[in-house]
């Protein structure tokens, strides 16, 4: 598919992926962690497949979607002219979405749910390598966010490890909104813990993923050890709210 963009448009995607990329490495430096220890996930919904065109062309490989049936039909109109681009499905999702999940995305950052994960393997296709996936994680317990309990952490985990179209990766999480560097800091501090409490009871050699900080707290999130942040606002521009 080609897409007609402007170069007015073109450029300032790219110059807010470049000002992005910085604020990683210097967050990366700043805590004393190796340059490419870091991920940047460009979270795409409610954006056009044009501005992930837009992205791509500056070198950007991942890409995060919340709405399945949008996430799909950017993957589907995407992948003959960008075949290397890896989606990640982030946001919630219902029994009757699992078979396009399975067929299309990468990975999956919020499974919270055996039954989610059972069905994600079973429609996870032969011919395709397994979905990469985390759990998602409510360390703080905020009362609107999905996830599981940290104290039911290792349980889902170990059935997950189990599903054979499936490869456990991380933890994810979304904590509620922090007035203060210190108080983001401390948040994420307490999955990065949980993570690293679960290393070793599970014995994965690829449980490397910590998928958590943002626009607002992604420094707070680097510093604590944050592999992988899922940036939307800075990259694309705020959402209409729908």
């Amino acid at each position: 598919m080609h897409f007609v963009y402007s170069v007015k448009m073109m450029q300032s995607l790219l110059s807010n992926l470049d000002a992005v990329r910085q604020r990683i490495a210097k967050a990366t430096r700043d805590c004393g962690r190796p340059a490419d220890t870091v991920c940047l996930l460009a979270v795409s919904k409610k954006f056009p497949a044009q501005d992930v065109q837009a992205m791509a062309q500056g070198g950007q490989i991942d890409f995060g979607e919340n709405y399945i049936q949008e996430g799909v039909e950017k993957i589907i109109s995407l992948k003959p002219t960008n075949p290397l681009l890896v989606w990640h499905c982030i946001g919630p999702i219902q029994s009757n979405k699992t078979k396009w999940v399975a067929e299309n995305f990468d990975w999956v950052h919020s499974i919270d749910r055996l039954k989610i994960a059972q069905r994600l393997s079973e429609q996870r296709p032969l011919g395709l390598k397994p979905l990469q996936v985390c759990l998602q994680v409510n360390v703080d317990g905020g009362a609107s966010k999905s996830g599981i309990a940290p104290d039911e952490v290792l349980a889902l985990a170990q059935a997950v490890m189990q599903l054979p179209q499936l490869q456990l990766r991380g933890l994810m999480t979304i904590p509620e909104p922090a007035d203060t560097y210190e108080l983001q800091l401390h948040v994420h501090q307490q999955t990065k813990k949980l993570f690293d409490e679960l290393k070793s009871p599970l014995s994965l050699q690829k449980f490397d993923t910590l998928s958590m900080g943002m626009t607002t707290d992604l420094e707070a999130a680097i510093h604590a050890g944050a592999t992988m942040v899922r940036v939307g606002t800075a990259l694309f521009g705020r959402r209409d709210v729908a």
